[in-house]
């Protein structure tokens, strides 16, 4: 076998469409294109999300426009009023916080919040604090430790 021998497998090939040839080659007269209308003339093209004139779908729903942050941090929260269930002068890790069920996963950082009351002097380890938070803990006679 020559290169000039070798040829494409049957039906892996299939001729263009020739329009405008003749009523005969079935695509004659108006080429496909159907009768009158913008679509019908030649160079005819509209824009992206274009509806002929009508308010276009993108403009109807200003709430859905917008961006999402793809390098925005998630935090696992934990409030500080949560955290009484652990004894007084106790470290508290991320994982102990799992343990307890404070949080569902160490998949993410955990950052104290300061909503409700702490009872107790703990060790607090975890990735970010509240300005607020810190406050409470360090009010209590406990300690704040950022991993």
């Amino acid at each position: 076998m020559k290169q000039h021998e070798l040829s494409p497998a049957p039906g892996s090939k299939k001729g263009r469409k020739r329009v405008g040839r003749g009523d005969g080659s079935g695509h004659g007269t108006y080429s496909g294109r159907g009768c009158k209308g913008q679509k019908s003339r030649s160079g005819s093209k509209v824009r992206l999300g274009f509806e002929g004139g009508q308010l276009p779908l993108i403009k109807r729903l200003p709430q859905k426009r917008g961006f999402v942050n793809i390098f925005r941090t998630e935090y696992s929260v934990v409030n500080v009023g949560e955290l009484n269930i652990f004894d007084s002068g106790s470290e508290v890790t991320p994982q102990r916080l799992l343990a307890a069920g404070l949080v569902k996963s160490l998949r993410y950082p955990i950052k104290i919040l300061a909503d409700g009351g702490l009872d107790n002097p703990l060790v607090i380890k975890a990735n970010k604090f509240s300005a607020a938070a810190k406050a409470k803990i360090e009010a209590v006679g406990g300690r704040v430790e950022e991993i």
